[in-house]
């Protein structure tokens, strides 16, 4: 019987492009999912966008409530621009031990991130994150024999549009080069957009380029002790890279997550402490030392200026 799947939150263009592909997934018996409702909060969307999309996209059931998806579902997605709603539209699902994907950013501020662990270690099956911590490309050139590539020493990536939203591609795409054993990080001053030195445990470096800015192609460039590579993401295939990660998860066809909680959540908790970095003046910060009381990135102003630019448009 297929795996019941709901989405929680319309607001932006990931769900309308991600119901094809689970549908090619499951045809393709990668997966076995159906997605059978979906729900709107209207934070960016006009009233009764739910029932327009479910219309469109053939899809069995657009609720009013979200609490009347619970019984409907075995597992969500939430798409939600608006990241601080992330837990609380999560906990429902959670506390009737049902699967949760949380689209990216995952969280914006240590408070959420704390709760994300605490549900992970407790065993609860939750994942997600930025599809560009599945690329395709970056898999590929660390696939090469290390006699080959060499061992990367330094990278840089960067992305254009806004910090957080968009910029934790950036910072996401950092991570699936170098991996999540982040120190500390450091803004190191502006041009156009802001400049992160992230550095690693192992001595590895880091730089991004992020902030806001026109959209440019997602890029990260790898330096090893052999040679240079340029790696360009191709954006026709970056969802349907993470969810052939994800999915199997999701629907628990594989028992473990493709990414473990602690290091899930490396790009959106470096980026919390690149924030608190130029908030500082450029001071070096630990991610040891990200408090519970540091406000974080605010989703809901973040949300507010997302539905004016949709009307605006």
């Amino acid at each position: 019987m297929s795996f019941k799947l709901g989405l929680v939150g319309l607001c932006t263009s990931h769900p309308e492009n991600w119901v094809p592909i689970i549908r090619d997934l499951t045809k393709e018996k990668s997966v076995d999912a159906e997605v059978v409702a979906a729900w709107d909060s209207g934070e960016t969307r006009p009233a009764g966008f739910a029932k327009e999309f479910c219309k469109k996209f053939d899809i069995a059931n657009a609720v009013d409530k979200l609490e009347d998806m619970l019984e409907l579902v075995d597992g969500v997605i939430v798409h939600t621009a608006n990241w601080d709603k992330h837990i609380e539209q999560a906990r429902p699902f959670i506390e009737e031990d049902k699967s949760v994907l949380l689209d990216k950013p995952v969280i914006g501020n240590l408070r959420d991130a704390n709760q994300l662990l605490d549900w992970a270690k407790s065993g609860k099956q939750i994942t997600g994150g930025s599809s560009l911590r599945f690329s395709k490309e970056v898999r590929e050139f660390l696939a090469k024999p290390p006699d080959q590539r060499g061992e990367v020493h330094t990278g840089y990536a960067g992305c254009g549009t806004d910090e957080f939203n968009y910029g934790i591609h950036a910072y996401a795409l950092l991570c699936s080069l170098m991996g999540a054993d982040i120190r500390s990080v450091r803004y190191i001053g502006s041009s156009v957009q802001k400049q992160i030195m992230v550095n690693f445990s192992s001595g590895k470096i880091g730089l991004l380029t992020v902030g806001k800015q026109s959209w440019i192609p997602f890029h990260i460039t790898a330096v090893t002790d052999k040679t240079v590579a340029q790696i360009t993401i191709d954006n026709s295939i970056i969802y349907r890279s993470m969810l052939e990660a994800a999915l199997p998860y999701l629907t628990g066809r594989e028992a473990n997550p493709p990414i473990e909680m602690s290091e899930l959540l490396a790009p959106e908790l470096t980026a919390i402490a690149a924030r608190m970095s130029w908030l500082n003046n450029g001071a070096e910060i630990f991610l040891t030392d990200l408090r519970a009381d540091d406000p974080g990135y605010d989703g809901t102003q973040f949300a507010i200026e997302y539905r004016r630019a949709r009307l605006t448009s």
